[in-house]
């Protein structure tokens, strides 16, 4: 009984480890490598279950950039899903991702949400 109370104990809730990857994330985010990314961060919001991924890039805000931007933004989320940086488990325990690419003036160039609605259609 003291081991199952203990088990039950230590077990972290969706919430901890929301506040846990976001702390690593942050922590490795300097040796972070992607094409044309040249700083990530990760904030966490805990009271709406959510994970706000930001990469900021040194392209211009324009029309061919953000067409291109959003094909390779799509192809580094699938990467990073697939590599586990962004843990399918948080996902399928209702931590939303909200991830941002941005421009050089920091404008949006793609926004993508991860969720148990979008995540297989994003890895397909």
């Amino acid at each position: 009984m003291i081991m199952i109370v203990f088990l039950l104990v230590s077990c972290k809730n969706a919430k901890q480890k929301l506040q846990e990857y976001v702390t690593a994330y942050n922590a490795s985010a300097k040796t972070f490598k992607a094409d044309n990314v040249t700083l990530t961060t990760a904030r966490g919001y805990i009271n709406d279950d959510k994970i706000e991924l930001r990469f900021e890039t040194g392209l211009e805000q324009n029309q061919a950039n953000k067409m291109a931007g959003d094909m390779a933004f799509s192809k580094l989320l699938k990467e990073m899903i697939n590599k586990n940086q962004i843990p399918k488990e948080l996902v399928e325990e209702g931590i939303r991702f909200d991830a941002y690419f941005l421009a050089d003036d920091n404008t949006v160039l793609s926004k993508k949400i991860i969720d148990k609605e979008s995540i297989s259609e994003i890895l397909q």
